[in-house]
């Protein structure tokens, strides 16, 4: 059996009613360098890596309005890195890779003394 949980959201996230978002997000990246990452980054609507920078924009901008494979995100992480710890923004993100993968070390960031004490392993 499934469980579903109703999420507290403030608004109509990875839907056809986020295109004016989207759009503007089109925008902001359009002025933004995104050099090639040092670590796989595993796009939410393709639940697969990505590394060159024009497919990193573009994916960024579908996510707003595309489903979110966060459940196939976290397996590929796992199946692919064999990750022993993850970072999130957030605490709910951070618990349900913890449920998808329970041996994951996912740790919240949800403060900037939070991303301060996560740098240097994110950028080893």
């Amino acid at each position: 059996m499934r469980r579903f949980l109703p999420l507290n959201v403030s608004a109509p996230f990875h839907c056809a009613l986020m295109q004016p978002a989207a759009d503007a997000m089109a925008q902001a990246l359009a002025r933004v360098e995104i050099k090639p990452p040092a670590v796989p980054l595993i796009a939410n609507v393709l639940a697969a890596p990505i590394s060159d920078p024009a497919e990193i924009k573009r994916r960024l901008v579908e996510q707003v309005t595309g489903t979110v494979r966060w459940r196939e995100c976290v397996l590929r992480m796992a199946a692919t890195a064999s990750p022993t710890s993850t970072r999130s923004v957030g605490k709910v993100l951070a618990g349900l890779a913890k449920r998808i993968v329970p041996t994951l070390n996912a740790v919240s960031i949800g403060t900037p003394q939070d991303i301060e004490a996560a740098l240097p392993a994110l950028t080893q």
